[in-house]
């Protein structure tokens, strides 16, 4: 009987199919190991806190409460649990998610083309530099600033912007460099609101972010899952935003193929253009046998996982959305809408004002430094994703320029930032936001249903996942489907 490679399930949508290869033994680090060892947790988490933990969530919670902190918990558990299934993916086949959705019919490039539309419609609006913009004029003004000042708020976040494209350029290794500036922004952030919140929430505040977990208003005394008369356009922006938030978490594929984990170890990485040199990127992954010898380091990468996305992503996300929350509540009033221009500087004018400029002005170096490292995680992750999808999908691209992949991610890095600099001027900020994270929770439905069949369907039946774990991504869909159904519904009414 004939073979051919078209039988090969993951080749079917035309696409080479996977190479056969070992498994390589997962690292078994102890104590600051581990650091090594870990990383495209931390990467996500800092794209995390940028955009629901400092922005979105604050503005829901002063508007609506501490109540809605069960969003925050369902949120982490399901995305966490996503991610999980993106990184199994990964490290069984060394290759990023958005290949493995081009592997599914009808054919690659429609895959190719749907999931770039939904990056860009997600992720091409820079509101993270313009909110970081605000933060800035704060620092100099010692205001907030008005609809008079748009223009210099606009020149700051266009400079900060392309600041982030400047520093994608040094380091050997892109994902290692971004490892690094999260490591240090999320000690930064959630060591520095933790000192703060410890000094200056009382007590029954914290009580009421505990009872908010479970969906407890402490105010009315009663349950208040969903608050009457609620902007559904803002929650269910906070809701995709409470954590990674749609092709965020796609992206960690991304970043856990450069990490090296898995097979991904004999596909190559992405390097950076000043201090990075030639590296051959495979455009198809390699797979192993699932014997027993294999299957022992399989479970040994799992370790690892397991800690990067449990120990650091999902503590860090609770902790990240929580800390914010409780300072926000503290000083700003109840009610008060704090979506503008200055939205990111609220809170340090606020704390000025009540507690003295010194601590205002430490809030809004951790505001700025937040968002303009948000904006440079997304940044990357956007030319990165697209990056892999052409290089994947075009034996031309690959080609280009004797196939040196710097060539394509730089090239795709200017015109995103051509686009982000006109994205600026569009509107403010906060709605580039919010329009960013409700194309999160589309992205979510869709993704995690799609990434369902890709683990069921393509993976060896040894390393796809188990009952509850398919069951969870579907819970996910549901969830997500809940806010974007009640976001419609609102529109509908009104």
């Amino acid at each position: 009987m004939m073979t051919t490679t078209t039988e090969s399930p993951e080749a079917r949508s035309g696409l080479d199919p996977w190479r056969i290869s070992e498994l390589p033994v997962a690292p078994r680090p102890r104590g600051l190991g581990w650091f090594s060892a870990i990383g495209p947790g931390v990467i996500a988490l800092g794209v995390s806190i940028g955009s629901g933990e400092f922005l979105l969530g604050p503005a829901a919670f002063v508007k609506y409460g501490l109540s809605l902190l069960w969003v925050v918990g369902v949120a982490a558990l399901l995305q966490t649990l996503l991610n999980v299934e993106l990184m199994r993916y990964t490290m069984a086949t060394g290759e990023p998610i958005f290949t493995g959705f081009m592997r599914t019919r009808p054919h690659s490039t429609f895959w190719a083309w749907f999931y770039s539309i939904l990056y860009f419609l997600q992720m091409g609006w820079p509101g993270w530099a313009g909110a970081a913009a605000g933060a800035v004029f704060f620092l100099f003004a010692r205001r907030l600033p008005g609809p008079g000042e748009a223009g210099t708020v606009y020149a700051i976040g266009v400079g900060l912007f392309l600041m982030c494209g400047l520093i994608l350029m040094v380091g050997r290794r892109i994902e290692r460099t971004l490892e690094y500036l999260n490591w240090i922004m999320v000690a930064l952030i959630i060591g520095g609101f933790g000192i703060l919140a410890l000094l200056f929430v009382p007590l029954s505040t914290w009580g009421a972010a505990v009872a908010g977990f479970i969906g407890f208003d402490v105010r009315t005394g009663s349950f208040q899952f969903i608050p009457a008369g609620a902007d559904f356009f803002l929650l269910g922006a906070f809701a995709a935003y409470a954590g990674g938030g749609g092709v965020a978490n796609l992206t960690l594929s991304n970043w856990a193929r450069d990490k090296g984990y898995g097979m991904s170890s004999s596909v190559g990485f992405i390097p950076a253009a000043v201090g990075g040199k030639k590296v051959a990127l495979a455009h198809s992954g390699s797979t192993f046998e699932p014997n027993s010898a294999s299957l022992e380091r399989w479970r040994g990468w799992w370790r690892i996982v397991r800690v990067d996305q449990w120990g650091v992503y999902f503590t860090g996300a609770v902790l990240g959305m929580a800390l914010p929350a409780l300072l926000y509540v503290t000083f700003v009033p109840a009610g008060s809408d704090i979506r503008g221009l200055g939205i990111a500087a609220a809170l340090a004018q606020a704390v000025a004002t009540q507690k003295g400029a010194i601590f205002g002005g430490a809030i809004a170096i951790l505001g700025v430094w937040i968002l303009f490292k948000t904006q440079l995680d997304i940044l990357e992750g956007m030319t990165r994703a697209i990056t892999d999808i052409l290089w994947t999908g075009s034996t031309r691209i690959r080609g280009w320029r004797g196939g040196d992949v710097r060539v394509v991610y730089y090239s795709v890095l200017v015109v995103i930032s051509i686009w982000g600099i006109l994205a600026l001027r569009l509107t403010q900020p906060i709605v580039l936001l919010t329009l960013s994270a409700n194309m999160a929770g589309i992205v979510f439905i869709i993704s995690s249903l799609h990434l369902l069949y890709v683990n069921t369907r393509l993976l060896p039946v040894e390393l796809r996942p188990p009952l509850w774990r398919r069951l969870a991504l579907i819970a996910l869909a549901l969830f997500y489907g809940l806010f974007l159904t009640m976001w419609l519904w609102s529109l509908v009414r009104a």
